[in-house]
């Protein structure tokens, strides 16, 4: 029963998410807000719906392992896998500026994170405090693009939900589907992975890291696949980077707010450090190291996808351990 609820719990909340995000686009729009706003806010943090909403509820249940390993598990997928995969379908090319001064800022948010981490805790001032950054980084970005300079945060905008919205009553009807069953799945999800760590006797923080994680970001790569269809490399980078910001900060906040996270040590010195060295990689792709172009080549996706590899052997290790 536990492995159907993980099974279930994850196609349902994948779909829910999904139909979430078209409704509130569609209601958005129906109401007057702008496009822009809407693809920035809406949909572009969208993808992390599955995210936040089991990690909340891990929280609210009482298992902080879960909430914290969803989080960092679900940037560590991010990068080693979804990043690996698509540049290993098809290289992916650097264009746009925005997109190389916010690398640094998601670096920058994870090293405040990381500091969060020191003394063994997240307590509620800490989940507010990385509230608190995430508002005013959404802020940042909603006033560059209104200013009009380049991408917005969250660059995996779908243009095709704002531009042909559904009618108004249907909007509605999905923005609430879509919100009740993101809820039920994640409460199916949580439940069963809980239950299967439990009996198991792993800590569910490993499944966190490992199926929860997985699970949760497949709306992050859908966004990839899709957009390597459309040849936009630069969305794929903007769902991955906006996505990371919203895990960092949002996910890990909420989770804390709602409930203070006593932290393992190996968060720190094994999560919490290949995160890091992740996104100080993905940076240098994106930069682009000196005689090579700015491109995350096919070989970039392999080392990208064998450390994955290699990280989950090790969690698997230890679980077996």
């Amino acid at each position: 029963m536990a492995s159907l609820a993980i099974v279930f719990g994850l196609i349902l909340l994948v779909w829910s998410a999904d139909r979430f995000i078209e409704g509130a686009a569609a209601t958005a729009k129906h109401l007057g807000m702008p496009s822009l706003l809407i693809g920035m806010v809406i949909i572009g943090f969208g993808t992390s719906a599955p995210e936040l909403a089991v990690s909340a509820m891990a929280a609210l249940d009482g298992n902080p392992g879960l909430a914290l390993g969803n989080g960092y598990g679900s940037n560590i997928t991010n990068i080693a896998v979804i990043v690996g995969i698509t540049a290993l379908i098809a290289p992916i090319a650097v264009h746009s500026q925005v997109l190389r001064k916010e690398l640094p800022l998601l670096l920058a948010l994870t090293f405040i994170a990381g500091y969060q981490l020191i003394d063994g805790e997240l307590s509620r001032l800490d989940g507010w405090v990385l509230l608190a950054v995430f508002f005013a980084v959404m802020g940042w970005s909603i006033f560059q693009g209104i200013r009009g300079k380049g991408d917005s945060l969250a660059g995996d905008v779908d243009t095709e939900i704002i531009d042909h919205p559904m009618p108004l009553n249907k909007a509605i009807m999905w923005l609430v589907i879509g919100l009740v069953l993101l809820l039920i799945s994640s409460r199916m999800l949580v439940w069963g992975a809980v239950f299967i760590a439990q009996s198991l006797g792993i800590s569910d923080l490993i499944i966190g890291l490992t199926v929860v994680a997985i699970g949760t970001s497949l709306p992050e790569l859908a966004s990839a696949l899709a957009a390597v269809k459309k040849n936009e490399h630069d969305l794929i980078l903007g769902n991955i980077i906006g996505s990371g910001i919203f895990n960092t900060l949002a996910v890990v906040g909420v989770a804390a707010t709602i409930h203070p996270l006593a932290v393992e040590s190996d968060v720190l010195y094994r999560d919490w450090t290949l995160m890091t060295a992740l996104t100080l990689g993905l940076m240098l792709m994106g930069f682009g190291l000196t005689g090579r172009p700015r491109i995350i080549t096919r070989l970039d996706g392999l080392i990208l996808s064998l450390v994955y590899v290699g990280y989950a052997s090790f969690l698997v290790s230890t679980m077996v351990a």
